[in-house]
Formats: structure tokens, sequence, C-alpha cells
């Protein structure tokens, strides 16, 4: 808010000074960007612009005499600028009074929940796909960090003018679906009394007994007595629609939905996958060497040719795949994202490759690769036996921790970077917790509202009086942080970084809980108290709004 004010009366300036011949433009000015920067030290001021430099070849005249026509020609601001200073090469540095930086509470409450959102997405409809994990097993922790990541980047995009449509793609065709249904049948076969040997390749986990004997307990005989293969895709079939109503449970749990789930089995049903290929074989895209046909990926960038059917006439999961990002972009999408997991980088390029040769920007299509989660306990790493099958699932950490926590610990770093995640630091009520540090906040000063209703003194609706009351360092160093929030969600959807949220909430906790420990809110003066009680009722609120994009409760008891 203050930002745009600053940047709208240096534009003012500039004009006003073409205008009176202090600076004689050899190009239209509207051109020149505008650029308003919090400084990093207090001696510089609050903001900068470097806009004397910029316009230096518009003007032909030294950055200094540029900077000073601005500072003659800046318009009457009120009492927005305590100074404002010439710096350096060129720099124009500007000192915000007090009183102005206590106005910044009052637009709090004007723009109640719309404070921080904003409109740069401009109505573009935005397609966020996560998690899509195989249904052939339980949802693991990191899965978890995926759901975290992508329904908060939803969020925040929402909360930026997009139209966002969350989408989970549901890998249920293919060999995969197959060895699930042997893995079942097999184990069928062993609880029912026979003995048969179980392959390593298959599914090893105790979850495929439970399917096995579930089936056995509603279709002994169909499981028994068919034929093999009709036995083992009836199998398939059922432990694949269980476990996929057990994903979708454990995300409901953890506060995730969705708009859409895009069944893989569909494409080629509807014959999406065939003709996809077809017509890039009619286009030379796809072509065929040593009995296979191949994708012409290396003419869009990618290190080599992709399989997209095999010699056995087998597609691969890239001829899937290709028709499901094609399928994206026809749905009217102008930007698709995908989230998956690190060890999907390699895939990048050859998706970026096929979505270019169907004749769509590549820059149109975003991965956010989500790196592993190290789970620990008292700083111990969890056991865990990848050659039984058995790992640390979503469920049983959400029913351990909660959502809260869990969610906000995901979310807690850069999905870039890996992340240790302590079971026991999760379920702390001290500041080593940091979901708990932050809640902590909203709830404290909701007891201190409170506090104030049974003193007889509840707090008032805000007052731009009130500003003049808020003139500590330590109150306009609180409100600083405030005015950052909309700055950090529109960095966070232009970056697609929802940790930046986390990141602000943490600082924003910290200045809160520092102000609190120098400042007494509900003092003896009725007026400053007043004044202090709807300052912390901003912080709490812009608490609210940013625990509410990444999903998270704000607890007014703790």
């Amino acid at each position: 808010m203050m930002k745009e004010d600053i940047k709208a009366l240096v534009r003012r300036a500039l004009e006003t000074a073409c205008q009176q011949g202090l600076l004689s433009p050899a190009a239209p000015i509207e051109s020149i960007p505008v650029e308003i920067d919090h400084t990093k030290f207090d001696a510089h001021g609050d903001f900068s612009t470097n806009i004397a430099m910029v316009s230096a070849r518009t003007f032909r005249t030294a950055p200094r005499k540029i900077a000073q026509a601005l500072v003659e020609c800046l318009p009457a601001s009120g009492d927005l600028f305590d100074k404002v200073e010439i710096a350096g090469p060129g720099f124009v540095n500007f000192f915000i009074t007090p009183s102005a930086w206590g106005q910044v509470v009052g637009y709090i409450y004007q723009q109640g929940q719309a404070y921080g959102a904003s409109n740069i997405g401009d109505g573009k409809r935005v397609q966020v796909e996560f998690v899509s994990a195989n249904p052939t097993g339980p949802l693991h922790v990191g899965h978890g960090r995926g759901a975290a990541v992508g329904d908060a980047l939803a969020n925040i995009l929402a909360s930026s003018g997009y139209t966002v449509q969350r989408e989970y793609y549901i890998n249920d065709s293919g060999r995969q679906i197959m060895t699930l249904g042997r893995s079942v049948y097999l184990r069928a076969l062993q609880v029912s009394g026979r003995s048969v040997a179980f392959p390593e390749q298959c599914y090893q986990g105790e979850y495929i007994y439970a399917l096995a004997r579930k089936l056995l307990a509603d279709e002994r005989a169909a499981i028994l007595e068919a034929p093999e293969q009709v036995a083992i895709e009836r199998c398939a079939r059922f432990a694949a629609d269980a476990i996929l109503a057990g994903i979708r449970e454990d995300l409901e749990a953890f506060g995730v939905s969705y708009d859409r789930w895009f069944s893989e089995q569909a494409l080629y049903d509807r014959k999406k996958v065939e003709q996809t290929l077809a017509e890039l074989t009619e286009r030379g895209i796809v072509y065929t060497k040593d009995g296979a046909q191949w994708f012409k990926t290396t003419a869009h960038g990618d290190e080599k040719d992709r399989v997209v059917v095999r010699r056995n006439g087998i597609t691969t999961y890239f001829a899937s795949d290709i028709a499901y990002h094609y399928d994206k972009f026809r749905r009217g999408f102008e930007r698709v994202i995908d989230v998956w997991g690190a060890d999907h980088h390699g895939y990048i390029a050859r998706v970026k490759a096929a979505i270019a040769a169907g004749g769509v920007d590549p820059a149109r299509f975003d991965v956010i690769l989500v790196h592993l989660v190290n789970l620990l306990r008292k700083g111990s790493p969890v056991a865990m036996s990848t050659r039984s099958g058995e790992f640390v699932t979503l469920k049983a950490v959400v029913d351990e921790v909660g959502a809260d926590a869990a969610r906000f610990i995901f979310l807690s770093r850069d999905h870039d970077s890996p992340l240790d995640f302590d079971l026991e630091l999760a379920k702390e009520k001290s500041n080593d917790n940091p979901v708990y540090y932050v809640q902590y906040v909203h709830a404290r000063i909701a007891s201190i509202v409170r506090k104030a209703t049974d003193r007889g003194a509840p707090a008032q609706p805000w007052h731009p009086q009130m500003a003049d009351a808020l003139t500590t360092p330590e109150d306009v160093r609180l409100i600083k942080m405030l005015a950052l929030y909309p700055e950090a969600v529109a960095q966070a959807a232009q970056k697609l970084e929802p940790h930046r949220i986390t990141f602000y909430l943490m600082e924003l906790a910290a200045a809160f809980h520092a102000y609190y420990n120098r400042q007494r809110v509900l003092t003896d003066e009725a007026r400053l108290a007043q004044a202090r009680l709807c300052l912390a009722g901003a912080v709490r609120r812009v608490i609210q709004y940013g625990l509410g994009l990444l999903g998270i409760s704000a607890p007014e008891q703790m």
C-alpha cells in the first residue's frame, strides 16, 4: 500500500519536472520503470528508488541532477515523509513519519480478508496438479510434503487473482496396477492356505495382506476359482479402488481437497493416447526404429529421443503423460504447474519437449520438485525398512502430531531442499516448535483482547487518530513487519514458493514476541491502550490470513 503511494508520488514528480523544464526527456517518460524498494539500513530511510540512475539515458543528465529535480517536484504528501534525501550516485531515500506508518494498521482493518490479496493473476486459469501418487500403497510422508506445497500454492495463487483448479492424476493403468493385482492375488492364495512363492518385485507391505483378507471375505470363490489372469485383474481393480479411497480419506484429514480426480485409464478408454500418437506420427514427431516407436524430443531440447511404444506394442508412461498434458492445455489452462518428487528431475526436459512439439509454449508449464523428508524422533532417524515394504504413512504422522503441525513443518523450508521432520519437536508446546511459535501469538492476542473486555475497556474500532499514539520505535518496527505481508504473498505467487509465507509468519511472530516483551498493550493510558489493542489485533489478523493460505488453523486458545 505505502510503496504504491510513493511510486505514484515519484511518477507525478517526474512529470512535473518535465513540465517545468527541469528535465528534458529524449523518449516518453511513461516507459521509465519506477521501482520502490525497502532499504536495508535504517540510516538510509524506509524506502528508496534508483529511478535517477535508470532514467539517466532518457534525460541525458547526471543521475544526481535528476534526483534533485525529482525531490524538488515531489507533490505535497501530507504527513507521509519525515524527510527525503539524495544518497550516493543518485538514490532517493524516503523517511516515513511514525504516524504515517500507523495508518497501515487502519488499512489492514479496512481491507479485511483482502489484505495481502492482489490481482496479479488477472483471472488467468491455472491448474495445479499435486501428489498424484500411484494407487498401489498408502501415502507416505514424502507425499505429505507434496500435498502441503501443492495445496498452499493453490491457495496463494487464488489469493493473487488466478483462477485455480486442483487436480490429482490417478495412475490407474499399466504395469504397476497389474503388479498390485498379482501381489494381492498371491497373498490371497497364501492366506487361503496355498503354498506359493512371492516374488521380490511384488508389493511387500502388510497392507497387501489386509487387502487380500478383505477381498477373500467378500469374493472368496470368485478369486480362488477363477482363471489366474481374471483373478489378478479383479484383485487389481479392487486393490486400486480401496487404496485410492484411503488416499482420499488421508488427504481430506490433512485438509486437502481437489476439484478433479483425473484417471489415466480414462485416457486409454477414450482413445486419447492412441489418437495423440497417431497425430504425432503423421507429423513426423513420432517415428519407428528397432521395432519401437520413438518421440523426437531432441528436436525440442531433450538429451535423447524417448520410447513411447515398446517393441511388444505396450505404451510407456511417457505416452500417456503426453496425452494427459495435451489434454490439460486443451481444457483452456493458460498455465500448468506439476508438483513432483525430486527423483523426477530427469523427466522435466522430455515433458517440456513434448509440450513444445504440441505447439504450446513450454514456458507455460512449470514443475515444482519436492525433496525428501528425513523423519526423526528426538533427533534420531526413524527406522524404515524398504525391504519389507513398510514405511511411515502420512496418516500415522497426522494422527501423531496433527495436520496443522505437519503442514507447517512441511512448508518450513524451500521445497527444493531436504527437510528434517522431528516428530517429538512437532508436538512440543515451546518456541522451538515453529507452528506453536506462530499459533501462540494468535492465541496470546486473543487472550489480551478478552482481558481488555474483562477490565471493562474492550477493543474499539480503529480510528485514524490512533496512529498518533503508535510512534515508539517498537510500534513502528512491528507495523513495518505488517506492511511486508502483501509483498510476501505476491512473491510467493510469482516465484511459486509457499514457504515464503511460512518464513514471513515466523518473522512476524518473532517481532510480536519482542514487542510484547518491551511494551505493554493494556496500559493505564486509555488512548494508548486502545491504539495498541488495534495494533495487536492487526497482527492477529495477518497471522490468521497467512496461516489460512497455508491451510493451517489460527486457534483462539492454546
